[in-house]
């Protein structure tokens, strides 16, 4: 299946609270094992609500949080 997936990177310089935004398609059958093996190593966490249309994912990498968001695409 293939999904549009948006990666926010939240920066926490208090001086910069913009965050990187990056978009991507892949083609996977689980969102959540393509997380797990992209990001093997960081504490991962699915938000995703029940009954909506896209799975979000937060990534807690070395001090910096992450959120993916996948949409089928």
């Amino acid at each position: 299946m293939r999904y549009e997936v948006i990666r926010e990177i939240f920066n926490k310089c208090s001086g910069n609270q913009m965050r990187d935004v990056f978009f991507e398609e892949i083609e996977t059958d689980d969102p959540a094992r393509y997380v797990a093996e992209r990001f093997a190593k960081y504490n991962i966490t699915e938000e995703t609500a029940e009954g909506a249309d896209e799975r979000v994912f937060l990534i807690e990498l070395e001090g910096l949080l992450q959120k993916m968001t996948f949409t089928k695409a």
